[in-house]
């Protein structure tokens, strides 16, 4: 099903905005986290996970780039529980990110956007003499990602060029679940080939099918990895920028 640009902001709104948090049983770790420059005090549109301007204002802007948690971009769209460790300043819930981008800082697993950052803090007070740190030890934990009952999205990336070259970008996987591979399936020879990682959470592919694209998408999670196809496909006339329903829902 392809949403039309009604739909595509109402999803920009409804799900880019507000992940909500559910609780996890996951201890957590202790690592260090720093900040970013940003004019806006948001994400960055060029981060590594290719989520462009929705990169910028996931979760109100409360982002991160990380190190070995981007695990080769199917880390890109994670949550994760962030608190610091200066009593008398840090929150004691800390600030949820989403990971958008990969970074690495002075020994830092998270180096979040001015924004993320300054959730660490009780008040406005605190989160100054917390940028007066420029580091901080943290722990954090992995929660579930949830998108208010939305599906998991495919969007054509702009550089694709039908029918030659195919570029989509995956937004938002619920839970804790990472997006492993994703296959297209070819009705001249009935097979499922696989698309490659492009970069992030960007997949493409040059050998396409002449007819209506069909996905399948291969999961991480506590239960291992499976497979998951997508209940509608892309059609044959696509075009870039262009938003798809996959009726795929991770929770």
């Amino acid at each position: 099903m392809k949403l039309n640009l009604r739909h595509q902001l109402g999803l920009v709104c409804v799900i880019v905005l507000f992940p909500a948090l559910h609780t996890s049983q996951d201890s957590f770790t202790c690592s260090r986290a720093t900040y970013y420059g940003s004019p806006y005090c948001y994400g960055n549109p060029r981060g590594a996970c290719g989520f462009g301007e929705e990169g910028k204002i996931v979760n109100d802007g409360n982002v991160a780039g990380v190190s070995w948690l981007w695990k080769n971009g199917s880390g890109c769209g994670a949550c994760y529980q962030v608190r610091c460790k200066v009593p008398q300043y840090c929150d004691d819930y800390g600030a949820l990110v989403v990971v958008t981008d990969y970074g690495v800082g002075d020994r830092t697993d998270f180096i979040m956007s001015p924004h993320g950052y300054s959730s660490l803090g009780k008040n406005a007070d605190a989160s100054s003499e917390l940028f007066k740190y420029g580091v901080v030890d943290v722990e954090y934990k992995r929660v579930p990602c949830g998108y208010s009952g939305y599906n998991l999205i495919v969007k054509v990336h702009q550089h694709s060029k039908n029918p030659h070259y195919l570029a989509i970008l995956i937004l938002y996987v619920g839970g804790t679940y990472d997006i492993a591979a994703v296959e297209l399936w070819q009705e001249e020879c009935q097979e499922w080939r696989p698309m490659r990682r492009a970069f992030g959470a960007v997949f493409d592919s040059a050998n396409l099918p002449k007819s209506d694209i069909k996905l399948r998408f291969q999961v991480s999670g506590s239960a291992g990895l499976y497979w998951v196809e997508s209940k509608n496909v892309i059609p044959c006339e696509w075009t870039p920028g262009a938003v798809y329903d996959t009726q795929i829902q991770l929770h």
